[in-house]
């Protein structure tokens, strides 16, 4: 007789127990954590809703191209509103940048790190390094320095990776650690760079950022999202320290 109060308490704790692991496991929707990512240490840097976190460089907190729309980060490149760079309200040194992005028909955008904002400083892409975001109609294509995923214009992609279909939502990694960086794209490693090395120096003195004095010095700054000529979105914006 003193059996089955002693089941009943375990197919309770049993209940309980899947209970939990369910909610664990839980995939997590747009613009939201984990479980697996909060214990990891992520955090959102687009809520979803707002540009709360957000700025334009060099311009403040003003109405512009950049809009949130269907839990989307978007840019309106035909917008007539005030066009610039979408930064980041913080500074960020040693992190793991995770986003998924989608550009329209011959699109050519970009996510800009080390990011220096000052007034004579004109644009965040004249100091910060550059992920490269371009689908792949677009003319830049044909130059193996300009494809997706590259660090634009210094090196072509590590491995090559193909973008998903057009209109369809890619995913991105940035992971900076005392200067190394590495990206990825859709699961592939495309680049790989220590911004310390004299290599990293010598090869900014080949290309036309040599004209500008503060490219590319930095191992810290912020993060910029490109504002071109044609529309980009953004969700799933999350960050974390290493």
């Amino acid at each position: 007789m003193k059996r089955k109060p002693i089941l009943y308490i375990a197919s309770i704790c049993f209940g309980l127990l899947i209970s939990l692991q369910a909610c664990t496991l839980k995939t997590a929707g747009d613009n939201e954590l984990s479980h697996k990512e909060q214990q990891d240490g992520f955090r959102l840097l687009f809520d979803g809703k707002t540009l709360d976190g957000w700025h334009i460089y060099n311009q403040g907190k003003i109405s512009s191209t950049w809009t949130v729309k269907n839990g989307e980060l978007q840019c309106i490149a035909e917008s007539d509103a005030t066009h610039g760079d979408l930064v980041t309200d913080e500074i960020f040194e040693n992190y793991e940048l995770i986003f998924d992005w989608k550009i329209s028909k011959e699109g050519n955008s970009g996510v800009f790190v080390n990011v220096l904002e000052r007034a004579d400083i004109p644009t965040a892409w004249t100091s910060g390094p550059e992920y490269q975001l371009l689908e792949e109609s677009h003319h830049d294509q044909a130059n193996t320095l300009k494809r997706a995923g590259c660090l634009y214009n210094f090196t072509p992609q590590l491995n090559t990776v193909k973008l998903n279909p057009l209109g369809e939502w890619n995913h991105s990694i940035i992971r900076q650690k005392n200067g190394n960086i590495e990206f990825e794209l859709n699961g592939v490693i495309t680049a790989k760079t220590d911004f310390k090395s004299e290599n990293w120096k010598n090869s900014i003195k080949n290309t036309g950022f040599v004209n500008f004095p503060e490219f590319g010095k930095y191992t810290k700054g912020q993060i910029a999202l490109q504002d071109w000529n044609k529309g980009v979105s953004f969700k799933n914006i999350k960050i974390r320290s290493i």
